[in-house]
């Protein structure tokens, strides 16, 4: 017998909100003191500023697209084990935003070729074309599992080519040293350029996403109670897919491939502020941005001979917490 929605989590969504909120303020003001340089350098005091404000603001586009899309995935999945992954379209864009660096190494990066400005739309584009092959199984099936496991393929896919080029480039070393970090993921060197080709896709996705709660509520009842209540399963299901797709092509576009915030993020707050999407939404924008931050400033304060990719970070503390909210989650469902 289906249990019934929880309306609340451990804590309100409002009082979560705050919290998280003055968390992010102060990781910021950590974050503007952490990095290479002295802020008290009369010459480079404020080009070491601007650059780290530039760096709090793409880690921020980053985690927020990326949990908001893992929030919708697994509302439309009814799976709390559902990210941007299970369609396909954070493979998709990393293998466009990969085409992009290679076309700009082969042609020449300048003008039209400037990896400033061809990596956001290879991003894009790659995410797109992942959403339009979903799409197109979607349109041809009643349920959500065709729709899964084509996007699991999908992924494996593209993942697949991604290693074949980064194979292929291995004849280069600045080729190879490029298309490696951008699949590790990185929001380093990331200009205001960047971030203004994508911030429309990300807060288009959070938009779409806010108008789309209450039909994500309805969904986690299960399909046949969502259909019996007049929900267009396959509509509903189509542009829900849209609005997940267009933050991660944003967020990629940024930080190139970044793991596990889209995991982790929605389902450590699900247990805070509950499943109800219209709380659950801002939390995680919120949320994805201080993981993300977090990770940035952890990267930048390890005593290494260079920067460790974000997407490593990212993967190392997204793993085990991942397993540990699981592993919580379960025992306390034996009582």
């Amino acid at each position: 017998m289906r249990q019934p929605i929880s309306q609340r989590g451990t804590y309100g969504a409002g009082s979560t909100q705050i919290v998280l909120l003055m968390a992010l303020l102060a990781l910021t003001g950590l974050s503007l003191l952490v990095g290479v340089g002295d802020l008290s350098d009369a010459t480079w005091g404020c080009t070491f500023l601007k650059l780290r404000g530039l760096r709090i603001l793409a880690a921020c586009l980053v985690g927020s697209g990326l949990a908001i899309a893992g929030v919708v995935m697994q509302g439309l999945f009814r799976n709390p084990l559902a990210d941007p992954g299970v369609i396909g379209t954070s493979a998709g864009a990393v293998l466009g935003g990969m085409l992009t660096v290679l076309i700009s190494f082969l042609v020449g990066s300048g003008g039209w070729f400037s990896p400033v400005i061809l990596l956001p739309i290879g991003c894009v584009g790659g995410g797109l074309l992942s959403l339009w092959l979903v799409l197109l199984v979607a349109k041809r099936s009643s349920d959500n599992l065709s729709v899964l496991l084509a996007g699991v393929v999908l992924g494996m896919l593209f993942a697949s080519v991604g290693a074949a080029l980064n194979a292929w480039a291995q004849r280069d070393y600045d080729l190879a040293r490029s298309l490696m970090a951008f699949s590790f993921g990185s929001i380093d060197a990331k200009g205001l350029e960047h971030l203004l080709l994508a911030t429309p896709l990300v807060l288009g996705g959070v938009w779409a996403s806010w108008r789309w709660a209450p039909c994500l509520d309805v969904l986690l009842s299960g399909e046949e109670e969502a259909a019996s209540l007049g929900v267009d399963l396959a509509r509903s299901r189509r542009w829900l897919i849209v609005w997940a797709t267009l933050p991660v092509a944003g967020a990629v576009a940024v930080g190139g491939g970044i793991a596990f915030v889209g995991l982790v993020v929605p389902h450590l707050l699900r247990g805070l502020v509950g499943p109800l999407h219209r709380g659950l939404l801002p939390c995680a924008a919120i949320g994805g941005a201080i993981f993300v931050l977090a990770c940035d400033v952890l990267a930048r304060s390890l005593p290494t001979q260079g920067e460790i990719p974000l997407g490593v970070i990212s993967g190392l503390i997204g793993a085990p917490l991942f397993l540990y909210l699981m592993v919580s989650t379960r025992r306390e469902a034996q009582f």
